[in-house]
């Protein structure tokens, strides 16, 4: 019995008994993407901004109010890539002050390959003044004098873009970096994020079963929610703050 075992098992165990079957496939990887349209400028990385707009000599910088308008509601002109690449858009109101707009230089400028890549302001240098009065003084005598300047920024504004010969992988870390240093809430997207999102809402808007959306609630003023709700909210029916 166990000369018969021991056969079997050097007969699994022979060379010509192991029988080697090879199989091959066609493995399909996708053709690079062509970047031949894409043109470098001279200057890739992103102007630095003045702390102060330039006034003529005559004139005395002017104050300004709060105009908190500036910063609400949707953006209605600045909310698509021009590169159709990649950038850093707004998702609420705020305003950027010269600090932001160092901190993002600095953040594109240490990432930036600069011989394939480059990126451009969206957005103005700061203008709107902001006055501010000195610690310890009493009431009244008068508006402050003017501190800083800022830029407000509405929800769906685009801050910056980078472009050139690279993927959406290879500028995400430094877009990202800036989106969540800003003072409001913001997100880097490329040209097919933004396209998903645009798709998405009007699916929603399409394919939404509930009648009892806050634009039907708010127009029919449905608990009598009229007494409790802003100017603004019957204009974009809760959807900006």
């Amino acid at each position: 019995m166990f000369i018969r075992s021991l056969k079997q098992t050097l007969g699994f165990l022979r060379p010509e008994c192991i029988q080697v079957t090879c199989s091959s496939g066609i493995k399909y990887f996708p053709p690079p993407k062509n970047y031949d349209d894409i043109e470098i400028p001279e200057r890739p990385r992103l102007r630095m901004f003045e702390k102060v707009p330039l006034y003529p000599p005559n004139l005395k910088p002017p104050k300004m109010q709060k105009r908190l308008r500036y910063m609400r509601g949707p953006e209605t002109l600045h909310n698509k890539l021009q590169l159709k690449q990649y950038g850093v858009i707004a998702l609420g109101g705020g305003r950027l002050a010269h600090k932001h707009f160092e901190m993002a230089r600095l953040v594109v400028a240490r990432h930036l390959d600069m011989k394939r890549m480059f990126a451009i302001w969206r957005v103005d240098p700061p203008w709107q003044p902001v006055t501010k009065k000195g610690q310890g003084q009493r009431m009244g005598g008068g508006k402050g004098a003017i501190d800083h300047y800022v830029t407000p920024i509405k929800a769906g504004r685009v801050i910056l873009e980078v472009g050139g010969k690279c993927e959406y992988a290879e500028a995400y870390k430094m877009l990202k970096i800036v989106a969540e240093r800003l003072p409001f809430k913001a997100m880097a997207v490329s040209q097919k994020i933004m396209e998903k999102m645009e798709a998405e809402e009007k699916w929603k808007e399409e394919n939404n079963q509930n009648p009892y959306t806050m634009k039907y609630i708010i127009q029919n003023n449905m608990g009598g929610c009229h007494k409790m709700l802003s100017p603004f909210d019957h204009k974009w029916h809760g959807k900006y703050l």
